[in-house]
């Protein structure tokens, strides 16, 4: 396995310590190099399980509060918990209506059937464990409530898959050594491969108590966003 994707064992760490360290710079770094693509996507996760104001959200994995704030916006009361510290220092200081937590998406500080959503951005690849991050989502969601994964994802066409392989595995690292941290943005596009394969991928959600699972791709392929609906 490359150098910058840690071991199992090492990953939590790993990826905390990450995290913390190019959290300064993380904003500005998704806008330049997804040409501020970041922002669409993240608008249509929201709108894909229609938050509204009669909702309790929890954005899981939160960052700096870009769902959260988004969510905020509808009226909806939001929630977002992330591991990383410095992440959620980013999202304070943008004044967002929500509450942020640090905590573990293995381990989610929330009651059973606690929110009616659950959104999580770009966050699947850095989780220990996929199905078990899913299975914690369907416990604290309530019956009917509304799941929505944004993640990157791979073009199926040809040229588009050249272009965008080069962009993702070349550029993003060299863009974002220059501002932030060069290990950190090499980890990033490699850590593709922590994702299972589309259809492993949305069995892992119907077996976490899931229905009504669908996935969307975004902008030719770049990106996917998976919906699902709590049995």
């Amino acid at each position: 396995m490359s150098d910058v994707l840690p071991p199992e064992a090492e990953k939590a760490t790993s990826v905390r310590a990450m995290f913390d360290l190019i959290a300064p710079h993380y904003d500005t770094l998704n806008r330049w190099l997804s040409l501020r693509l970041d922002q669409y996507w993240r608008r249509k996760t929201i709108r894909s399980v229609n938050v509204c104001d009669d909702d309790r959200v929890l954005d899981l994995a939160c960052g700096t509060g870009d769902l959260s704030e988004l969510a905020a916006a509808t009226g909806a009361r939001v929630i977002g918990i992330d591991f990383a510290r410095n992440m959620l220092i980013g999202a304070t200081r943008r004044r967002i209506s929500a509450t942020f937590i640090q905590a573990d998406a293995n381990a989610l500080p929330l009651p059973t059937a606690a929110v009616s959503v659950v959104l999580s951005g770009f966050a699947l690849r850095n989780f220990v464990s996929i199905p078990h991050t899913l299975q914690e989502a369907a416990r604290v969601l309530k019956p009917g409530g509304r799941l929505a994964l944004l993640e990157v994802d791979t073009p199926r066409p040809t040229l588009l898959k050249w272009g965008h392989s080069f962009y993702f595995q070349r550029i993003v690292p060299l863009l974002g050594g220059l501002i932030s941290d060069r290990k950190s943005y090499l980890y990033l596009p490699r850590s593709v491969v922590y994702l299972p394969e589309e259809a492993e991928l949305l069995q892992m959600v119907r077996a976490a108590d899931f229905e009504r699972v669908v996935k969307t791709r975004l902008s030719g392929g770049v990106a996917q966003l998976i919906t699902a609906v709590r049995r």
